[in-house]
């Protein structure tokens, strides 16, 4: 099976450089036009499922990158992106000390108080990716957030603490992944510019 793991396209709040968790934000114009530019790199392949978080901006990049409707996204929770808590729609280069250590280097400092640790990261996306591993399928796409999926790329290469953190990826990046015989590889990376 492969695994097409990609990240929303571009929205308003990505734009204004917020933090943007869990806020169901849509995609921008920007991000819809990512997208498109992303299903034509992809445009041979036939995917057996779209997956996606609950977020609008991770199903309508998902049904747009996939080829199919909206309606036809399978959505799965434990995809959606890192929960910020107080920090959510908070500038990036305003945030305290404790945010933005922990973001930048996580392997080295902890999550504050009412933000997502990246343990609880790891265990959602391994969970994710080992029920997925059980279906039949022989390309599947997985559209979610640039913070869980530096942590479903952390257990696809089976990194020493579950996360691949640098670099970080960007809108509508594609990470292609296969597992065969519980065997995970990393195969290669799609970038639209």
């Amino acid at each position: 099976m492969k695994i097409w793991i990609t990240r929303h396209g571009q929205t308003r709040l990505n734009k204004a450089h917020l933090m943007q968790g869990r806020t169901d934000e849509p995609l921008n114009e920007t991000g819809i036009r990512q997208a498109g530019a992303a299903r034509e790199l992809v445009k041979d392949v036939r995917f057996d499922a779209v997956y996606a978080s609950p977020l609008s901006r991770a199903v309508r990049t998902g049904a747009i990158i996939g080829g199919v409707d909206e309606k036809d996204v399978i959505i799965d929770p434990r995809i959606i992106e890192a929960d910020f808590g107080r920090f959510e729609q908070k500038y990036y280069y305003l945030l305290p000390p404790s945010m933005a250590l922990y973001w930048a280097l996580p392997e080295i400092f902890p999550a504050p108080a009412t933000v997502e640790t990246i343990r609880s990261m790891v265990e959602r996306s391994s969970s994710f990716l080992r029920d997925l591993e059980q279906k039949e399928y022989e390309n599947v796409l997985v559209s979610c957030h640039g913070g869980i999926m530096r942590a479903l790329t952390g257990c696809m290469t089976g990194a020493k603490r579950g996360i691949v953190w640098r670099p970080k990826p960007k809108n509508c990046e594609i990470r292609v992944f296969e597992s065969e015989g519980g065997r995970r590889s990393y195969i290669k990376t799609i970038r639209t510019v």
